[in-house]
């Protein structure tokens, strides 16, 4: 991907974030506020802290998103174990006292939650609401008939107690965002739009919308429904008006618009539009709802794979976990960002929500950015992986739990396919053909427009949820080996790599040689005894769990074959928890392509060399090491046909990729001084670069992602931390204590550094660097100004650098 295209992706989501706005949604007639400011919090179990007359002036006063357990300390007692993180769980409770006015006494009032960290019970002015033990689900209630003029008080119980409960790190409370909504007593229902595209091209499109109307009021009323398609610059490219009379209770309407040479959404250009719902009664609106509308066709084709809007592509895909590394499980829309423009920058065009409904706004941050979304429902279904995990609630809580992802995610553009499960134990028994056409047909009452997969890691013609036929994709977990000959085991069928790879890296560590294989651990279900002591994984490409491959074994395959529509890598970054191979101190993933500090580790560039138009060539490792220590030296590149290395000056001799190679390699015995490699395609130098021997540590050098955030306390900053010689060179080993500091209108969020086995705090002020490098997270607050982070370490010189909230 050139830098020209990235940029303007990025102009784009930022027009969409503007266009269709992640926060408040309001217009005169429906009010939807975040509810996030000025909670009261107290970690540990409270009797009575339901009710109003409760004393909470000593708890303490947070914004959410919160996530309590990032801020605890790591330790291998707690009984997430390392899996989980090694953080604690526990009980918390919320509680948010807030104003109804007498004018406000005629609309209706509900609460909306994206998401909690488990076993949610709400209550309102000491009045149940209800519970919702899924931590991944978005729920509603109706909070008016309980509401008095004055103060109200909310009160929400967290119990994240029983663990293990999760297969990784989930993190803990009122995790992502919170909306009041109120209404006039007729209003469209909550996600009450359903829109479907049934013709699409580049001449026409048709807009068939289901539009769930509630009448609220003591007997039917006439209205007049509106329904307007917006383009990005808001203006309307077509509506239909229709008078009709509405049923006391739901009602729902159908509308067909047409639209005449669209801009169609598609992976380099995610046009949008969004759908206008208003409602008239008697002249005057009551109630306005936006829908976002993507128009793009697209099929899945048995022997020619995936195409969109006529065209074929492949889908290059990750997984990602929901947490944001050093903050949390708790959602910030910048943070999430962040991850997908360092993916997109690789060549990523799809995610996979492993292994729950994901946050809303991760949603719309696909629909602005183009991106292919598989929307994964669940991880196990009645049989459970973890001791106390949702199978104890799938009897009761499964059909409304998918229920609610379908109808909340159908309408993005983004979501191409939609997944019932991960490696479902189901589909060695029985019980799994049966429970898989139930959750199909969920799905496809509520959308058949989109194809059903289930991740199978025994993707077998056997499996018994395959057996079931509800499978539009044969989803293949693994597996690389029989991937080639999915045309004769799975004849006539689709398919799609669900999961891939699980190769493993320590960003910044090399092992000798580089051209061994080794398969870590021996066995998912054995404690691995072997690896590196200080708990390292080599960063060249030649080390995976033994159920998956390297990154180059599988790319190698899905890229020959048109009918491999495409895979998901598992996974686009590290994550917090199931630190495979390792067991403590190792307490986050290994995974990853980019580390949990959001650092690249080599493998990225491998796939930017393949995925992207962009010139590539990355050379390592570094080129400090013992004396006649022998090296390995790998490259990527792309646009070129040869290169060749100079070791001081000295020609090391020309290499090119055969075959399928995807990498070339010199073996060198090490002397101190320069590597030097050069690209060129017809004898045309096409890039070339230089690594130095680096010399002690001299300076700090900060480098901010962005030096203008938005006041309002929700922009963040991420600030890249190096540790250099006194000649500029990154030194490669370099671990010094770095200490910061602000002065201004921002905090400091978080500290990193990548180290899978560190157990320092994320939520302090000092961070080592490890492998040279570390990250400090710069939040902007309420009021604008300049802020100004200064890096200090004993011995080094310091570094600053300015950020500026407007």
């Amino acid at each position: 991907m050139t830098k020209q295209l990235l940029a303007k992706l990025l102009m784009v989501a930022l027009t969409a974030a503007i266009f269709f706005g992640c926060d408040n949604t309001s217009s005169p007639n429906r009010e939807k506020e975040l509810f996030t400011d000025e909670w009261r919090f107290h970690l540990g179990d409270v009797a009575n802290a339901q009710q109003t007359n409760f004393n909470d002036s000593s708890w303490r006063v947070l914004d959410v998103p919160h996530d309590w357990s990032i801020e605890g300390e790591f330790s291998e007692e707690h009984p997430a174990n390392v899996g989980g993180g090694a953080l604690p769980g526990g009980i918390g409770w919320y509680r948010k006292n807030f104003q109804v006015n007498a004018e406000d006494t005629t609309q209706l009032h509900f609460i909306d939650f994206d998401g909690v960290y488990c076993n949610s019970e709400v209550w309102i002015n000491g009045h149940y609401l209800g519970k919702r033990p899924n931590g991944y689900s978005s729920f509603r209630y109706e909070l008016t008939p309980h509401l008095k003029v004055g103060e109200n008080t909310l009160a929400v119980k967290v119990n994240n107690d029983q663990q293990p409960n999760s297969r990784w790190y989930s993190g803990s409370g009122i995790y992502r965002n919170v909306w009041l909504v109120k209404t006039n007593k007729i209003f469209v229902d909550h996600w009450g739009t359903h829109i479907t595209t049934p013709q699409v091209s580049k001449d026409s499109a048709s807009v068939a919308l289901t539009t769930t109307i509630q009448n609220r009021k003591s007997s039917e009323a006439q209205v007049v429904i509106k329904n307007q398609v917006l383009d990005a610059k808001g203006s309307v490219v077509t509506e239909n008006t229709k008078e009709v009379k509405l049923e006391k209770g739901a009602n729902e309407l159908q509308a067909s618009l047409s639209i005449q040479s669209p801009e169609l959404w598609s992976i380099e250009t995610p046009t949008l539009y969004k759908v206008v719902t208003t409602i008239s009664l008697n002249g005057t609106i009551i109630d306005t709802y936006q829908t976002p509308l993507g128009l793009r066709y697209f099929s899945f084709e048995k022997d020619k794979g995936f195409f969109l809007n006529g065209k074929s592509v492949k889908i290059k895909g990750v997984c990602n976990h929901h947490d944001l590394g050093a903050l949390g499980a708790a959602l910030n829309v910048r943070a999430k960002e962040r991850q997908l423009e360092i993916m997109k920058e690789m060549g990523v065009n799809g995610i996979r929500t492993a292994h729950n409904p994901p946050a809303p706004e991760l949603l719309q941050l696909c629909d602005s950015m183009g991106f292919i979304v598989m929307d994964e429902a669940f991880d196990m279904w009645a049989k459970k992986k973890m001791e106390f995990d949702y199978s104890h609630d799938w009897e009761e809580w499964h059909e409304r739990d998918l229920q609610d992802l379908i109808k909340r995610d159908r309408n993005h553009p983004s979501v191409f396919i939609w997944s019932i499960g991960n490696e479902i134990y189901e589909q060695w028994d029985s019980t799994g053909t049966p429970m898989a056409k139930e959750l199909a047909a969920i799905v496809e009452e509520l959308d058949d427009t989109r194809p059903i997969t289930s991740a199978l890691n025994d993707p077998q013609p056997s499996n018994k949820i395959y057996q079931s036929g509800e499978l539009d994709l044969v989803g293949f977990n693994y597996h690389h080996e029989d991937f080639e000959a999915f045309p004769e085991n799975f004849p006539g069928e689709k398919f799609i790599a669900t999961e891939t790879t699980s190769a493993l890296a320590t960003r910044g560590h090399y092992d000798m040689p580089s051209d061994s294989i080794r398969r870590w651990p021996i066995k998912w279900d054995i404690p691995f005894n072997e690896g590196n002591p200080d708990h390292t994984v080599s960063a060249y490409d030649h080390v995976s769990t033994p159920w998956g491959s390297t990154h180059e074994e599988t790319w190698k395959i899905v890229k020959k074959h048109d009918y491999l529509s495409g895979m998901y890598i598992w996974t686009g970054f590290d994550y917090l928890g199931e630190p495979t191979p390792y067991g403590w101190p190792s307490r986050s993933s290994y995974f990853g392509i980019v580390d949990l500090a959001g650092f690249p580790k080599d493998a990225y560039y491998m796939y930017k060399s393949e995925w992207t138009e962009d010139t590539v060539l990355h050379v390592f490792p570094h080129w400090n090491w013992e004396p006649e220590k022998v090296v390995d030296i790998w490259a990527y590149y792309n646009h070129a046909d040869e290169v060749e290395l100079f070791l001081n000056g000295e020609s090391q001799g020309i290499r090119k990729k055969e075959g399928d190679d995807l990498h070339v390699m010199w073996r060198l015995t090490y002397q101190p001084g320069t590597v030097k490699v050069v690209s060129r395609k017809a004898g045309e130098i096409v890039s070339q670069k230089e690594i130095h021997t680096a010399g002690k540590p001299h300076k700090i050098v900060l480098e901010a992602d962005r030096e203008a955030l938005a006041a309002g306390g929700r922009d963040l900053s991420f600030v890249t931390v190096k540790v250099l010689d006194k000649d500029g060179n990154l030194v490669p080993k370099a671990d010094n204590l770095i200490q910061f500091s602000l002065k201004g209108n921002a905090t400091i969020a978080g500290v990193d550094n990548g180290n899978q086995t560190s157990m320092e705090s994320f939520k302090d002020t000092k961070r080592k660097a490890f492998n040279g490098l570390a990250l400090a997270i710069v939040r902007s607050e309420d009021n604008a100004g300049e802020t100004v982070l200064t890096a200090t370490s004993e011995g080094l010189e310091s570094a600053q650098v300015t950020i500026k909230s407007k």
